[in-house]
């Protein structure tokens, strides 16, 4: 690392380090704002307080760090140009990709960092938020129980009709299963007070079981009672059995990944938001480094009017990157565009506008100038 460079980044990262510590201070203040007449009713201690925040840092840090290297990279590049630091570095013969190579580095490591929490960190975070308040907001005991639960295994041909469970258990209360056919004929209709899954062998033991068998007309066969009825090789799991009540926002990575692998005989409408969610936790982290190739040349000025110009325009572009992001990943959890375009066309159309602004810095070109006299001679504005 050459002196410039730390010079470089010794005055990027004091802003950066103030606009997070900031960011960070300002929402503390407001969601303790919001919620603590909900904490203080619930009488919850400090300790869980500070560990529940403490919880959400990842999902934050994830939202607030773009707009941070946004805003010190505007900030830092500004100050640089107004003391004629960048026309100094490049009468040097120092190029602007090459001033701006530090920064880009950051960028890089930013991305890196917000790629690690959003892989699973993230998801979690927004997901122990719901349930620290639908905790706090019921009063009563901490253990959430599931009520009329149906599963359906397309590949197997069952139907699975649970009435009681707890999610994370393997025991169910209230269990009819019903097999059919590849005609969907009803063949086997499994009742049981409950069913118990053991992970270790993979086999589901149901109590006080029924079992009724029909025929080809639909007609009972024969019935029997049994105080306990094991079942090897049903592929069915307890993950499988509650994941009709999984969001997608809320799972990581390897948990998006073990649900489209488990559930991949649902229809495609009902994986779009997992398949979407998929390719945008892998997707999100890169706009750091677009946020980057975007402010960087239009933070540098050689005028006090051009910095405000390239700073107005660096925050209206971010903006219309993020109203895209929310768009394309709307239209992609609807099953109106495919996941890989949804997550990843915002970031390749403003790396491309990025790396187009930087060219012209490169060589010496202003950015394009947005004026607005015609309009206001068309619209009759003074």
């Amino acid at each position: 690392m050459t002196t410039l460079d730390r010079y470089v980044i010794r005055n990027f990262l004091q802003p950066y380090l103030y606009c997070i510590i900031g960011f960070l201070s300002i929402w503390l203040i407001f969601d303790i704002s919001d919620n603590s007449a909900t904490i203080l009713e619930g009488q919850v201690s400090l300790a869980e307080v500070g560990r529940f925040y403490f919880s959400q840092l990842p999902q934050v840090l994830v939202i607030l760090l773009p707009v941070a290297l946004l805003l010190a990279l505007l900030f830092c590049l500004g100050k640089m140009s107004r003391a004629n630091e960048i026309v100094s570095m490049l009468t040097a013969g120092i190029s602007v990709p090459r001033v701006l190579l530090p920064l880009m580095v950051v960028g890089l490591l930013t991305t890196g960092l917000v790629l690690t929490l959003n892989y699973s960190l993230a998801p979690h975070a927004e997901l122990s938020r719901k349930i620290f308040f639908d905790n706090l907001n019921r009063r009563g005991p901490k253990q959430v129980t599931i009520s009329g639960q149906i599963f359906r295994n397309r590949t197997n041909d069952r139907t699975w009709f649970i009435a009681h469970f707890q999610p994370n258990s393997n025991k169910f209360e209230g269990v009819q299963v019903i097999q059919q056919d590849e005609h969907d004929n009803i063949v086997k209709n499994y009742l049981a007070t409950t069913a118990t899954y053991d992970p270790a062998t993979k086999v589901w033991h149901f109590e006080l079981a029924k079992i009724v068998q029909y025929d080809a007309a639909g007609n009972i066969t024969h019935e029997e009672l049994l105080p306990t009825l094991a079942i090897p090789g049903w592929t069915e799991t307890p993950y499988r059995l509650s994941s009709a009540n999984v969001r997608a926002e809320f799972l990581g990575v390897p948990e998006l990944r073990e649900y489209l692998q488990f559930n991949s005989d649902f229809p495609q409408t009902l994986l779009a938001p997992f398949h979407t969610q998929l390719q945008y936790r892998l997707a999100l982290p890169w706009t750091c480094l677009v946020v980057v190739f975007m402010a960087a040349p239009l933070g540098i000025g050689f005028s006090r009017r051009g910095i405000l110009a390239g700073v107005a325009i660096a925050i209206v572009l971010v903006f219309c990157m993020n109203f895209l992001i929310h768009l394309f990943l709307a239209l992609g959890e609807g099953d109106r565009i495919s996941p890989l375009v949804a997550a990843w066309t915002p970031n390749v159309l403003f790396a491309a506008v990025g790396l187009y602004l930087l060219h012209l810095r490169a060589t010496n070109r202003e950015t394009p100038n947005f004026n607005l006299a015609p309009l206001r001679h068309i619209l009759g504005w003074q």
